[in-house]
């Protein structure tokens, strides 16, 4: 069973067609294109009956954390399915991630099937399901173009787009009947660092005069919803 661990710094920016395009050639001669060029992602965020963990994250609390199943790409038999804890403590992002094949990622999700290898990610992962008790809430998907430092492989900047999302049939095999959270011709740019950016990075974004922001893509899918429905707790 794959599994891997992230410590660090993320930042957001909300961009317009116009300013991506600006950033991306100014970007080119020190950062480059990951393999995969512009990929899907697709997620199911977990959550409480009374949805305590984005509540919770909406209140900027110094330590929150999330729980989601996410894969790349169109889902097969073959596929990769990662369960993942995202932590976040006074700014630094924290996620540990186990990998599984759908058909055993289902049987743990669905019906509690514990998997034969039992890494102690995964009993941090095993953890956090049963003590929130968590379920399905939200399909989320969108698509992106991630770039790593030539210099530095580990400063990273990824672009997303068409970010959308469903509270229904919550599966990952189907990426149909999705609303839009962003209009169109709006890109989300997250830079995910290590230590420090590195200085001509920051002499971009202060020539462009592009602002960090907070935006999280799940918050705000929470947030429409109440919208939707007047206010009253999505269940």
């Amino acid at each position: 069973m794959i599994q891997k661990v992230f410590n660090r710094y993320e930042k957001k920016y909300m961009l317009t067609r116009q300013q991506y395009e600006v950033i991306r050639q100014r970007m080119e001669p020190c950062m480059e294109e990951d393999q995969y060029g512009l990929h899907t992602i697709r997620n199911i965020y977990y959550d409480t009956e009374d949805d305590e963990l984005i509540r919770t994250s909406l209140e900027k609390p110094k330590y929150k954390e999330k729980f989601r199943v996410r894969c790349y790409g169109e889902p097969n038999a073959e596929s990769d399915y990662f369960l993942e804890i995202k932590k976040k403590y006074k700014g630094i992002v924290n996620k540990r991630r186990i990998v599984m094949k759908p058909q055993e990622a289902k049987a743990y999700l669905e019906n509690g099937e514990k998997p034969r290898e039992q890494s102690q990610i995964f009993r941090e992962v095993d953890y956090v399901w049963n003590h929130y008790q968590l379920m399905p809430k939200v399909y989320l998907a969108y698509d992106r173009i991630a770039l790593f430092g030539k210099e530095d492989a580990e400063f990273r900047v990824t672009f997303d787009q068409n970010i959308r999302s469903r509270d229904f049939a919550l599966t990952l095999e189907k990426d149909t009947e999705t609303t839009k959270l962003l209009k169109d011709g709006y890109y989300l740019m997250e830079v995910k660092i290590s230590n420090a950016m590195p200085l001509w990075f920051v002499k971009i974004l202060t020539e462009l005069e592009i602002h960090s922001t907070s935006f999280s893509k799940y918050g705000n899918v929470y947030r429409r919803n109440l919208e939707k429905n007047g206010g009253r707790k999505v269940c």
